[in-house]
Formats: C-alpha cells, structure tokens, sequence
C-alpha cells in the first residue's frame, strides 16, 4: 500500500469514492490535476484505488482537501496515511500552515496528525423563496483597475496570499463599492460563489444578489450578522457541521467577514 501521484486519467477510477451529498470529485480532481499548486495522490492496494486525496500551497499556507477512503476499507490507517504524506509535503515546501474543513467522519484522523479546531462552518438551505433580486446601486461588475484592491482585501479577510487561485475568476465577478472604496466581493463562478466583505451592509446586499438564485448557503459560525441575515430570507439551517480544522502557526483571518466560504476544500 502506497501513495502515488494521481493522474488526469486515472480520475475516472475514483468515482466509487464519492460521498453522499458532496459535489461530484471528478471535477475537483480535474481542478487539482491542472493546477500546478495543487497534488492529488492515491492510495493503491492490489492494484486499485482505495483512496485519494490532495493538498493546495500557497506562499504561506496549505489546504488539505478531498481525503476518501473507501467504505471497504476504513479504520485501517489509510486516511492517517494520505494525511501524513501530504502533510511531509506540504513541510518539505517550507510551509508551517495547514488547513481543512473536517467532517465529523475525519475530525478524529485530522486530531490524530495535528490538527486542531478553530471554527465551525454552518450550513444552510432555503425554505421559502422570499428573496428578491435587488441589485443595489454600490454592486458593480469586476474592472481590471481593482485588481490590486481585491487582491488586498481578500488577503485581510483570509489571512492568506490566493492570488494563483483567485485572478482566474475575477472577470465574471462582482463588487461592492462605496464612496468609492472598495468594501466586498462575490465571485459567483469560483466553487460555491463566496463573499468577503468588510462591512455588514456590503456582505447583505452581496449576499441578497447571491442567493435570489441560490438555496444553499455556508457561513463560518462566528458571522452572526450573516447567519441572521440569511434566515431572514426563508433560509434554514441543516443538521451538517463543518470543523474548520489547522495545524501549526495561527492565521490573521476574519470569519465576521465571510459572508459565504469558497467551498469544503479552501474555507
């Protein structure tokens, strides 16, 4: 049993592996597999895929992301070990950050390699359709000229320099302006659309545009002015919890200020 580089080719092999309720993993590894700051890797045994899963570098931090073991073959130290060997990597880099949002399922392998929480992600999906799409005034379509500014602001929010994952995804983006400072962000088309905002009213009026058309929702659990705002909107919240999880040195980031996360596999 040995961990390898997982290829464009073999992504097809790993979709046994997907979970319930998760967005499809083929695309995701697709996304991991073309992107050289990310390493998707398996777990082989007898010639097959029994596990998979990957990690993202940035300057300073790393995410863990996508860790499946096979039903068949749980509680055998697999997911200990595509921990561990993506963590070696990521340390071999330099890199004393690393990140992950754990379901309950994983929280006890990520306690076990080091990890410990700082947060939990809140989930919610939409019961009654009372949004109405209000394009405030202070929202306008991304110009190359804020390019620098947002580059700024999502490195207050996040802690994190995610220029190499962000700049792809700016065209089709929207901001919230006013007085002619830049306050939020909302990049529809990058995971599950998140929003960063500065103030209360620039992540409500970014989160109202969002979710006219959208009927699920994640917020870090410290955004009481989000979690507020989006119930008020015929939002619900599930049963689901996500541990928002980190292993060595803390980060500057601000989850008041997270009106809507990028997805499981970047916070």
């Amino acid at each position: 049993m040995q961990c390898d580089k997982l290829t464009y080719l073999e992504i097809e092999q790993i979709k046994f592996l997907q979970p319930d309720g998760w967005p499809d993993i083929t695309d995701a590894f697709r996304f991991y597999c073309d992107n050289d700051y990310c390493n998707p890797i398996k777990v082989s045994l007898d010639g097959k895929i029994v596990g998979i899963g990957n990690s993202i570098t940035f300057e300073t931090t790393a995410w863990l992301s996508h860790i499946i073991v096979s039903n068949d073959i749980r509680n055998q130290g697999i997911g200990s070990k595509i921990v561990d060997y993506l963590q070696n990597e990521i340390k071999e880099k330099g890199i004393e950050t690393s990140l992950l949002i754990a379901t309950e399922l994983g929280a006890p392998v990520y306690k076990k390699a080091g990890f410990r929480k700082i947060s939990d992600y809140r989930y919610f999906k939409k019961e009654n359709d009372l949004i109405e799409k209000d394009l405030s005034k202070n929202i306008q379509p991304y110009k190359d000229a804020f390019y620098k500014d947002l580059m700024e602001l999502d490195y207050y929010v996040s802690g994190e320099h995610r220029e190499r994952l962000l700049k792809n995804y700016l065209n089709e983006s929207f901001i919230f302006i006013n007085n002619n400072i830049i306050q939020g962000l909302f990049i529809p088309k990058l995971g599950e659309g998140p929003i960063y905002a500065l103030t209360p009213d620039a992540g409500k009026e970014l989160m109202r545009f969002k979710y006219s058309s959208v009927d699920k929702a994640t917020l870090p659990g410290e955004n009481k002015a989000g979690i507020e705002f989006i119930k008020e909107f015929g939002f619900i919240e599930t049963n689901t919890i996500g541990k928002r999880m980190i292993c060595g040195h803390d980060i500057e980031w601000k989850p008041t200020m997270i009106y809507s996360r990028i997805g499981g596999n970047f916070g």
